[in-house]
């Protein structure tokens, strides 16, 4: 064979491989962030207080028909936090709450996940918040709208396990232990569930 036929054989297979990782990556669902949104519940005094993340990453493989086989991995940027205060979010980001200084993301990767009916999933895995690692267990609905698939779920964590709220702030009669994340996620590339 000659220096030119090895030449192109090389870049035919080169091109090949591009071709198909392209293809791969294109299958993957991505996340619309316009329509997605993680946030979360706790009670100070009694008193419910809604807060959300404006900025989030999500890195998923997902396939309905092998749900086993699926990863999924959320990285939140912990200083995108949203609250009804000014002083209520200038407060969040110190070193007794969320020290977005030294923690700058909280983070869920997943470890299984388990199909059950009618587009309703149980995802188990880790998820790290202040250089605290937990394991959850987070039940996920699928519903499908157009091109567009909604995860959605909510899980209750105990801040304390993650020293959310030190010092002072480890009185639950004050701020309640529990606290509810909540997820809605617009994914498309998702096939039919």
């Amino acid at each position: 064979m000659t220096a030119a036929r090895k030449g192109l054989g090389t870049i035919g297979v080169c091109l090949l491989l591009g071709f198909c990782t392209a293809m791969a990556r294109a299958n993957l669902p991505s996340v619309v962030a316009a329509q997605s949104e993680i946030g979360f519940v706790s009670h100070q005094m009694g008193v419910p207080i809604a807060g959300s993340f404006r900025s989030f990453d999500v890195q998923m493989s997902f396939d309905p028909a092998t749900p086993q086989k699926a990863r999924l991995a959320i990285s939140v940027d912990v200083a995108s936090v949203e609250l009804p205060t000014d002083d209520a979010m200038r407060e969040v980001v110190k070193p007794a709450w969320f020290d977005t200084q030294h923690f700058p993301r909280a983070v869920f990767e997943s470890s299984a996940i388990r199909g059950l009916d009618r587009g309703r999933y149980e995802i188990t895995g880790s998820l790290t918040i202040k250089g605290h690692a937990r394991e959850v267990v987070v039940p996920v609905v699928l519903v499908q709208t157009g091109e567009l698939t909604f995860a959605s779920g909510a899980l209750v964590v105990h801040r304390l396990d993650f020293s959310i709220g030190e010092g002072d702030w480890t009185d639950t009669s004050v701020v309640d232990d529990d606290v509810q994340i909540k997820f809605r996620l617009a994914l498309s590339g998702i096939g039919p569930i």
